[in-house]
């Protein structure tokens, strides 16, 4: 008779195929992106805090998205790191299905964040003189509460799904980085079939629908400012736009290719794809604060003082 036990544990592969003499050099690869992403979005959420001038809406959507940033790395990369340092890639089922609600709670809420963002740039450069009146930070607030309710409906959603399995076949290995439903599925017994179809439903409503209003917004900041010529700063803010365009490509492009790969008949290298999973999550982590809020010049003028204090005590 087969093992009928029910799995209790999982274990966090990472990268299946990765030779041991490259553990530490991949180890800190995620080390020092985390670090860095941690260092860039709590400098970005400080800042919006402690500054009064940064009491704005574009700034409070900025900070909602660094701190979603900043959340899903710390639960995510310290595991993996600790897996690869200390061995330790063994976690119970409860904390990998409560990594799962967070993963698919905090990528759909950068996925709606930025959706606002792109949309207050939209008003800002269509509509500069009501900017004020359409936007202020009570319709800030109130559009990011329902991004969080949004996307607590989503991390709900691809949870109470995997609760519907059965975990009773022995497969406890992961080759990820970290939990999420798509992972998990492997793991169950029986056919799979329509949780993952849940589950591909679930995430391209999360990811299509901020995906559609991002393109909308931008493809009209873009006629705008390619047919307004009276626009003193035109080009900086094409060149802005341009830059806002290429992180997001980061964040979905490559996301929605691993979403349909999983729903074909399509298969990637196993390392292809934990490849494919880390640079789409985590790098867009990185550049967020400084794409988004670090070149802005209010916040140069804030930092820039504080740069050179620190030089000068630094000479004395």
């Amino acid at each position: 008779m087969t093992n009928q036990s029910t799995t209790s544990e999982i274990v966090l592969v990472g990268f299946p195929s990765l030779p041991l003499r490259f553990y530490l050099p991949v180890s800190l690869i995620m080390f020092l992106v985390y670090i860095s992403s941690l260092s860039a979005n709590g400098t970005v959420i400080l800042l919006i805090i402690l500054k009064e001038s940064l009491h704005k809406p574009m700034y409070m959507a900025i900070a909602n998205l660094a701190a979603s940033d900043l959340l899903f790395d710390t639960i995510t990369l310290p595991k993996i790191i600790s897996k690869y340092w200390f061995e330790d890639g063994t976690m119970p089922l409860s904390a990998c299905l409560f990594q799962v609600f967070w993963v698919h709670f905090l990528g759909t809420l950068d996925a709606f964040i930025l959706m606002v963002m792109a949309m207050d740039r939209y008003v800002a450069i269509s509509r500069p003189l009501q900017y004020s009146t359409v936007i202020s930070n009570k319709q800030m607030v109130v559009a990011c509460t329902l991004c969080l309710f949004v996307s607590s409906i989503a991390g709900l959603i691809g949870v109470s799904v995997i609760l519907t399995l059965v975990f009773t076949c022995g497969r406890t290995r992961i080759n990820s980085c970290f939990c999420s439903s798509s992972s998990v599925y492997g793991l169950a017994c029986g056919d799979v079939t329509y949780p993952r179809l849940v589950g591909f439903c679930n995430a391209m409503v999360a990811l299509l629908l901020p995906l559609s209003f991002i393109v909308f917004s931008y493809a009209a900041i873009i006629r705008i400012l390619h047919s307004s010529t009276h626009l003193g700063n035109g080009q900086k803010a094409f060149y802005t736009c341009t830059t806002h365009l290429l992180v997001i490509a980061t964040y979905y492009i490559p996301r929605l290719f691993v979403y349909i790969t999983n729903q074909t008949k399509l298969t990637l290298n196993a390392d292809v794809n934990v490849l494919i999973l880390c640079l789409y999550t985590f790098l867009p982590h990185v550049a967020n604060p400084i794409i988004y809020c670090l070149r802005t010049k209010e916040i140069r003028q804030i930092i820039k003082p504080i740069l050179r204090r620190c030089t000068t005590l630094k000479i004395i």
